[in-house]
């Protein structure tokens, strides 16, 4: 080899081990930037270890659960999640959407508002209740997991001062870093599972108003209403470092009835201890949709979502989860379809108002359209 040519290899070898040397850099960075969150520790750490949901330094289902429960690698599970084709993955045309003024609701009239995907807005007894709000980015970088035309009607701006901020788990559709920054100021205190305070207290919010519950913990708020966590199967983590904090289901408890809150699940025994334990369920609210047979045991297959139904039985549903990102393989539109005809043949009595819709909670002879059958 000539001396030029190992001058040239010399180099060569030089530029790419920087460049190694830059990207790992880069990445730590990223990784480690202030929207990612923060681990538990000290205090919040020590009360952790003692849930029974905590074992051998990570949170655990009730039964063994497997995130990814497909034979495929990872490289091809990527591969497909990135490049595989899904006819009508996303809609063609601006979802119909309302755009109702929530401050101007009544404030004793007991609403819900979906605000997409699985943000809702709640009045009861009197109080403004908020649910995993994802108003602005559902990703840690801009141009993934984009909000469907016409599904991102409802920003910060359009939430009035609230009374409780409520979190099922701390996944970046869940729990949004920005939409976090923007209300942090218009909420009156915050509960949420094990472990997820650490992310809002790092971005600045007062631990006073934060209350972390487990499974089966109750709290009450004010004198008229009782929330109660259960348990859900799924997993947690914002980063590379997956369940430091704790997935959640809830059941909201007032003079309106019983309100459960599936938070994102998988199938399991858990739906019929959750019947069991409250007998009635006026209103069930059921994660459908970014489903595949891939991580069968995080999220609610079709199949699974009936199951579930049968095994609540409740008064009367709807499905969230769907209809304003895609993130997973299936036509944006098959979530609603799926349950919608199944409700029609089986009689269930399933509510479908669009995003933006007030549901009023005590009008039984309120009904809606199929709005996603769009032209």
């Amino acid at each position: 080899m000539t001396f030029k040519a190992k001058q040239v290899l010399k180099y060569t070898a030089y530029t790419l081990a920087t460049l190694v040397v830059l990207v790992a850099v880069s990445a730590t960075i990223f990784l480690n930037s202030r929207q990612f969150g923060k681990s538990p520790d000290g205090s919040r750490l020590q009360r952790i270890k003692q849930s029974p949901q905590y074992k051998n330094g990570a949170f655990e289902n009730a039964a063994p659960t497997e995130v990814m429960s497909s034979d495929k690698s990872l490289l091809q599970s990527t591969w497909e999640f990135l490049f595989a084709k899904v006819e009508d993955l996303v809609p063609r045309e601006t979802l119909p959407t309302e755009k109702t003024v929530l401050a101007e609701l009544p404030a004793g009239e007991d609403v819900l508002v979906w605000l997409g995907h699985s943000s809702l807005f709640l009045q009861l007894e009197g109080k403004r209740i908020l649910v995993d709000p994802v108003l602005i980015s559902a990703s840690p970088v801009s141009f993934l997991n984009k909000p469907f035309l016409g599904s991102d009607r409802y920003r910060p701006m359009d939430i009035p001062p609230i009374d409780l901020l409520l979190i099922t788990h701390d996944h970046w559709d869940h729990l949004d870093y920005h939409t976090m920054l923007e209300l942090r100021e218009r909420i009156k205190s915050v509960i949420c599972p094990l472990g997820v305070g650490a992310h809002l207290e790092h971005w600045g919010f007062n631990s006073d108003i934060v209350t972390e519950v487990d499974w089966n913990e109750q709290v009450m708020i004010g004198d008229k209403m009782k929330l109660t966590a259960l348990p859900a199967r799924h997993f947690s983590g914002r980063g590379l470092k997956r369940n430091q904090s704790l997935w959640a289901a809830y059941m909201l408890q007032s003079s309106y009835g019983n309100i459960y809150l599936s938070g994102d699940t998988g199938y399991d025994g858990h739906f019929k201890m959750i019947k069991n334990k409250f007998e009635t369920i006026d209103l069930a609210i059921i994660e459908n949709g970014q489903y595949n047979e891939d991580w069968r045991y995080i999220h609610l297959l079709p199949k699974d979502l009936i199951k579930a139904v049968d095994d609540l039985q409740p008064k009367r549903f709807m499905t969230i989860h769907h209809s304003k990102f895609a993130l997973g393989k299936h036509a944006w539109y098959e979530p609603l379809d799926n349950i919608a005809r199944i409700s029609e043949e089986q009689h269930l009595p399933l509510l479908t108002p669009k995003i933006g819709e007030p549901l009023r909670l005590r009008d039984s002879t309120q009904t809606f359209t199929n709005w996603w059958h769009v032209d």
